[in-house]
């Protein structure tokens, strides 16, 4: 008589597997289960069938991801029945109900299997039925999968988390904005994976990639290629310049509906490091790797990998355009996972960038590389050590070009790269300072044993360095957007002599790249400053100037340069102010509860002397909004009046999430808000 078990049909138990396996949040109908950690499946036999008896009755299980499924690239598995499930490696254990007609499945997968989506077949004297599919996902909770992260707090920040904070401004002005993460809204998780299969590796040779998803390193690296278009059809394009067409980076409050757009028809229209990186820590979390997002306040670009910045000047002390470049500040993602490829001293954070700047192994990519050689200035390591360092710790040398070639450094600049480098803090929306782990303290010991090890230095003329003028620029209090202020530039002479030079005072408007616009200020004065004394310039900004200049990064560089072109002394000293944003307040009317109708009320009081133009609120909330953004256009708003708007919208499931506000119009963008919000059933 036929062993053959007669299966009506398979429970894949979703509700108790997702509780067990952190993945309930994904708003899915579906089995998705974390690697090297047992689930259970349910076997309903036809009633009057052969009944089920263990130790007699037998059958295999396979196992299939990808396109091209083989045992030799772990992509295809068979396994036998075993008296339990065996930690680490694929295998499965069965039990029946006193009936015999329902068998209980237990299957545990390898914590070093490919991640993906899997189909389940049982097998019975070369009788196969199929028992359905499942995805795949990185395991943190699992001991032996090399995303393990010990810390429940921290798994539930950097894997669980739906919104968070991206830090930016200046490295003197740091100002939080919230973004919505959203990487378990309906949908996130097969767009996740559909960007796995449009990487130029998968198109190439499918087997070896599906295969090498077992590797949290490789497929960190893939993303950091695929989260932007430059190679690929990738994610987002980057747009530094005017814009034009498409969506203003700094409109963007989340990373669904970017990646719905993505999904539908392909790179969307634009982005920059903030929004590169909140999408790259969107998709490694849905993958479920554990990862944050990282801002560098004084980030380098360097070029030619040399460790060095070198600013040009010409002899009236403006600025020659081209080469490297420091940013404001730069955002790109820190992910945990083991390094075997390197050594166990290097598993834990590592860096990967996404947004476009420069090629690796011919890609725009960057990293994954661990945080901890970039502190060791352990430059060999696995990729692109040398430039992450950089970002971090290069010296920044501002030379004056004379007219007869030669070259002068400025005196007295203290442009410093790598400060406050942020992320925000487990468990609390607070800035979490990480330069620690990235650099050690500046001027210590250590810190010069790792640049010495990184770098031989560089060694420039220094003709004319005069270590006895000193520049200090104060600013106003109140520095609004639409205001008028004064700021000042107090030069004090240290000197054992009178000193008579050009002191100039400039005011421009400045990207958060570093790329410098129009002039929308200036003053100058030859001095003469007695030895010990001290003199002032004084610089007035008004919006009428500054307002048609700056960019939606309200940034203005202030640059006080002396000028002594008889000794060819040249100083300088350089400050950004990034200009206060009004408040934009946010309430809800009526008791928020699952499916009914509550009310977003939106007020901001415009700042501008001038009316704003296509005025609108845009809301977006994890179980708020249903996945996307609801916006609501509210038209032109006059000199100093209120802006009001108001958004109604049905939460659609119970618990704690955050509502965030975004307002837009023609000359005030990228004012956010958010308040927490509690669902009641």
């Amino acid at each position: 008589m036929s062993q053959v078990l007669d299966i009506e049909h398979c429970d894949l138990n979703i509700k108790s597997n997702s509780s067990s396996h952190h993945t309930h949040l994904y708003e899915e109908e579906r089995l998705i289960v974390r690697r090297g950690q047992p689930f259970n499946i349910t076997l309903h036999l036809k009633p009057g069938s052969k009944k089920f008896t263990p130790g007699e009755t037998s059958f295999a299980l396979i196992v299939e991801t990808g396109p091209l499924p083989r045992k030799e690239s772990d992509t295809k598995v068979t396994f036998g029945l075993g008296d339990s499930t065996l930690d680490g490696d694929w295998s499965a254990s069965a039990t029946n109900d006193p009936s015999g007609y329902t068998v209980s499945v237990s299957i545990s997968s390898s914590s070093s299997a490919p991640i993906g989506v899997y189909s389940l077949t049982l097998e019975q004297e070369g009788q196969t039925t199929s028992l359905g599919q499942f995805t795949l996902l990185f395991n943190a909770w699992c001991s032996r999968d090399a995303v393990y992260m010990r810390s429940e707090t921290k798994k539930q920040e950097y894997v669980l988390a739906q919104h968070g904070q991206v830090y930016r401004g200046t490295y003197k002005r740091i100002k939080g904005k919230p973004w919505n993460f959203g990487q378990f809204e309906r949908g996130i998780l097969d767009i996740c994976l559909k960007l796995l299969d449009e990487n130029p590796k998968f198109v190439s040779d499918a087997d070896k990639d599906c295969s090498a998803r077992r590797d949290p390193v490789y497929v960190t690296r893939v993303l950091s290629a695929m989260i932007n278009s430059n190679d690929d059809d990738g994610v987002l394009v980057g747009n530094w310049g005017e814009i034009t067409d498409g969506v203003h980076p700094g409109t963007w409050i989340g990373s669904a509906d970017i990646l719905y757009q993505w999904a539908e028809s392909g790179p969307v229209r634009y982005g920059q490091c903030w929004v590169f990186a909140a999408l790259a820590c969107t998709v490694s979390r849905a993958l479920g790797i554990p990862c944050r997002v990282v801002t560098n306040f004084g980030s380098a670009h360097d070029t030619n990998a040399n460790l060095i910045i070198e600013n040009l000047y010409d002899e009236d002390g403006v600025r020659i355009p081209g080469g490297d470049s420091i940013w404001n500040f730069h955002v790109w993602v820190d992910s945990w996972m083991a390094r075997p490829d390197l050594g166990s001293e290097f598993d834990g954070w590592q860096a990967s960038d996404p947004t476009p700047q420069e090629t690796s192994d011919g890609v725009f990519c960057c990293g994954p590389c661990p945080v901890k050689a970039i502190r060791e200035g352990e430059l060999t390591k696995e990729y692109d050590a040398p430039f992450i360092f950089a970002e971090v710790n290069a010296d920044v040398v501002e030379l004056v070009q004379l007219t007869n070639g030669e070259f002068v450094r400025f005196s007295g600049s203290t442009k410093s790269v790598g400060q406050n480098i942020s992320t925000k803090t487990v468990g609390s929306d607070e800035r979490h300072d990480i330069t620690h782990q990235y650099k050690y303290p500046e001027g210590s010991e250590e810190e010069r044993r790792v640049y010495e090890k990184a770098k031989h230095h560089n060694k420039l003329q220094q003709r004319g360095e005069e270590p006895g003028l000193h520049i200090k620029i104060k600013l106003a209090d109140n520095m609004i957007v639409g205001a008028d202020f004064e700021v000042h530039a107090i030069l004090t002479n240290n000197c054992f002599d009178t000193r008579t030079c050009t002191f100039l005072f400039l005011a421009k408007a400045v990207t958060y790249n570093g790329k410098e616009g129009d002039c929308c200020g200036i003053t100058s004065d030859k001095v003469e400053v007695p030895s010990g004394g001290e003199t002032r310039l004084s610089l007035r900004l008004e919006y009428d100037r500054y307002g048609p200049a700056i960019t939606s990064d309200r940034l203005i560089q202030l640059s006080a340069i002396t000028i002594d072109k008889q000794i060819t002394n040249y100083h300088k000293a350089e400050k950004t102010i990034v200009l206060d944003e009004p408040d934009l307040e946010i309430k809800l009317v009526g008791e928020v509860t699952v499916n009914q109708p509550v009310t977003a009320e939106m007020t901001m009081l415009n700042p501008l002397p001038e009316p704003l133009k296509d005025c609108s609120f845009t809301i977006e909330g994890i179980g708020l909004t249903d996945g996307k953004p609801v916006t609501v256009k509210i038209g032109t708003v006059g000199p100093k009046q209120e802006a009001k708007g108001t958004i109604e919208f049905s939460p659609n499931f119970a618990g704690p999430t955050v509502l965030l506000v975004n307002f837009d119009s023609d000359k005030l963008k990228e004012i956010k808000s958010f308040i927490n919000v509690v669902v009641k059933e």
